[in-house]
């Protein structure tokens, strides 16, 4: 397994359309794997494949608390079929953007299908933390960022200050 440098705002990679997964294969399991390890190594609760510069549909998610024993989590192709009309407010974070963090409000509860490493089709209820780390690692695949929530006011300033960084790094800009 290997640990892989993350995507970080402004870069326009953030804001691609993930492709579906045709084919799971041993090269997917190892995407998994060096995904779940990068996730684990930043430290975070989860990470699309976009955000190590793959676009395709596949995200991983471990939201086990500090000291209880790792549950990874993988989701292939996953989708939301089902949102609950009740909302949840949640302080929201993201490797891509790091140290910036803002309440985003998302639906309490949602249904999710997708497939598992193995190929298996799978769906998932989720609820509280679950539910939110899926809804924003899906949202990656479809280009969508957590700061895409919150005021315009609020996102430009953020976007001014990651793209500030990145010009003191040399990193392209969306």
């Amino acid at each position: 397994m290997t640990i892989k440098p993350l995507i970080i705002l402004p870069d326009p990679v953030l804001r691609q359309v993930s492709t579906p997964v045709e084919t799971i294969d041993a090269d997917i399991r190892r995407l998994a794997d060096d995904m779940l390890e990068t996730m684990y190594d930043a430290p975070g609760i989860g990470l699309a494949a976009i955000q190590i510069g793959v676009p395709k549909r596949l995200l991983v998610l471990d939201v086990t608390k500090e000291g209880e024993e790792k549950q990874p989590l993988v989701f292939i192709n996953p989708k939301v079929v089902r949102s609950s009309e009740e909302r949840s407010v949640y302080e929201e974070g993201c490797l891509s953007i790091p140290d910036y963090y803002a309440e985003v409000e998302r639906p309490a509860a949602i249904r999710v299908e997708y497939v598992d490493r193995e190929g298996k089709e799978q769906a998932v209820e989720a609820e509280g933390l679950l539910a939110t780390c899926l809804q924003h690692e899906i949202d990656h695949l479809n280009g969508v960022l957590f700061i895409d929530y919150i005021s315009k006011l609020k996102r430009d300033m953020v976007i001014r200050r990651f793209t500030k960084a990145a010009k003191t790094r040399g990193a392209k800009a969306i």
